[in-house]
């Protein structure tokens, strides 16, 4: 059957839509990679893969290797996203400070792992920003399922329930987080946790900024999970307001 030149415009239209109105909603947009710490969490690794596809959405990126990024103020308000891939580390009260004026202000942050959830030990008033602390993995690398709770929420509409290899994080929450997804511990390596259901990835408000955070990621390849990878994805996009409630 021979198709209209009508109905040809509208396929058209949509094949174009769909192909760049993502990356029109990111544009003008910028982020702020800020990696160090322990390197078994290979930063810079994951690093390399968010950076590259941010910047294909049409973010600029900057990378930086240093905490002392968070004593320029100014440029971090500037920012629309702060993405922090740093664990087991120590931070000044001047970068602490110029970290969390800069969220509190209106920047987003997103992070995965210990990169954000286990990077200060020592600050609870950062520990409060992200909405949880890292405590144990029981069993260390092991195979658990993760559970999608909110399916309408644009990070995970859409996702199916899927699994992992790798470690299962316990982790000191808060309970103002809106829970995306979670893990049930089985008890296999700690009886007395049998059944506990653990935020995996949340959202949270800090002020007028918008804190993304997911405890997948313990290395790099953990992210050849396409749920993985995408929750990370959509994550950064939310934290910089560019994916919102209404969109997915």
């Amino acid at each position: 059957m021979r198709k209209s030149p009508r109905l040809l415009l509208v396929f058209l239209l949509i094949f174009v839509c769909l192909s760049f109105c993502g990356n029109t909603a990111a544009k003008n947009k910028s982020a702020l990679f800020v990696w160090g710490g322990w390197e078994g969490h290979e930063p810079k690794q994951c690093v390399d893969i968010f950076a590259p596809w941010l910047e294909e959405q049409g973010f600029d990126v900057e990378i930086s290797h240093s905490l002392d990024s968070y004593l320029n103020v100014e440029h971090l308000k500037s920012l629309d996203l702060i993405v922090q891939v740093y664990t087991m580390a120590s931070i000044t009260s001047e970068q602490q400070k110029g970290l969390l004026e800069a969220v509190k202000s209106g920047v987003g942050i997103a992070g995965w792992h210990g990169g954000l959830a286990d990077s200060f030990r020592q600050n609870t008033a950062y520990q409060f920003m992200v909405g949880g602390q890292w405590v144990a993995h029981p069993g260390g690398v092991i195979p658990y399922k993760v559970q999608i709770i909110n399916k309408q929420h644009p990070i995970t509409q859409g996702l199916s329930d899927f699994k992992m290899l790798s470690e299962q994080y316990y982790m000191h929450v808060d309970p103002l987080n809106q829970v995306l997804a979670a893990t049930t511990f089985s008890g296999e390596y700690a009886p007395w946790i049998k059944g506990v259901v653990m935020p995996v990835v949340w959202t949270k408000p800090y002020g007028k900024g918008r804190v993304f955070y997911t405890s997948l990621g313990h290395v790099s390849k953990d992210f050849d999970i396409p749920e993985a990878r995408e929750i990370v994805k959509r994550g950064m996009l939310w934290a910089a307001g560019v994916l919102r409630e209404q969109d997915k």
